[in-house]
């Protein structure tokens, strides 16, 4: 149970799980399968602004980013498609390749446009403004993983973090019928770091976020 909105919470579950399965020891086999998954679902980063050359971002030095905006989910993936991206102020720069349920992705995979990747823009103006459309799955073993690694290639001071994603109108929570309501609309969360003005009324309780927006 939650002890204060906002706060993540996993559910316990037992569903498939007996006493047999749940004492038996894990053989050798087992272990290089679960290895082997891991491995697999392990989530890289590639930037390819150095030398028109893809680099992993583990051997890069944090850059410098004032604003990244990040779409999360076909739909606004589409938005910043269609309103932002369809001028040529940008390029990409970057890509994130990861496999799991949903996505699939090679390492012969070259940096396309495409739906198996999340795509990272940068302004040609201004390189510290960074775009990121993310429109395939990541799983929920994989969120923090997709986090600690995109972010760790930034440097955090004076850093302004947007985030777009969408969730169907019959999944808000609210006294009025959904039936009244325009649609789409807008609803913001914010951080009490950010000091200025939020563009449309805040997300009221008990709605919540889920998924990678929320991490």
């Amino acid at each position: 149970m939650a002890t204060f909105f906002g706060e993540v919470v996993v559910a316990p579950s037992r569903a498939g799980v007996d006493d047999e399965e749940e004492t038996r020891e894990e053989t050798p086999e087992d272990r290089e399968i679960r290895r082997e998954l891991e491995k697999k679902r392990e989530i890289d980063i590639l930037w390819t602004w150095k030398s028109g050359s893809s680099a992993e971002s583990s051997a890069d030095q944090p850059f410098a980013c004032s604003k990244f905006i990040v779409a999360i989910g076909r739909n606004a993936a589409a938005f910043l498609s269609s309103f932002i991206l369809d001028s040529v102020c940008w390029e990409v720069v970057g890509v994130v390749k990861l496999w799991n349920e949903w996505c699939r992705t090679s390492s012969t995979t070259s940096v396309l446009p495409t739906d198996s990747f999340c795509l990272f823009y940068r302004l040609i103006a201004d390189p510290t403004v960074l775009l990121c459309q993310c429109s395939c799955y990541v799983a929920e073993d994989q969120q923090f993983q997709w986090l600690e690694k995109v972010f760790g290639c930034m440097q955090k001071e004076g850093l302004q973090v947007t985030i777009l994603s969408t969730c169907p109108v019959a999944d808000y929570k609210t006294q009025e019928s959904t039936l009244t309501l325009p649609s789409p609309f807008l609803k913001a969360l914010k951080t009490k770091e950010f000091k200025e003005q939020v563009c449309c009324p805040l997300l009221e309780q008990p709605n919540i976020v889920r998924d990678l927006p929320a991490a």
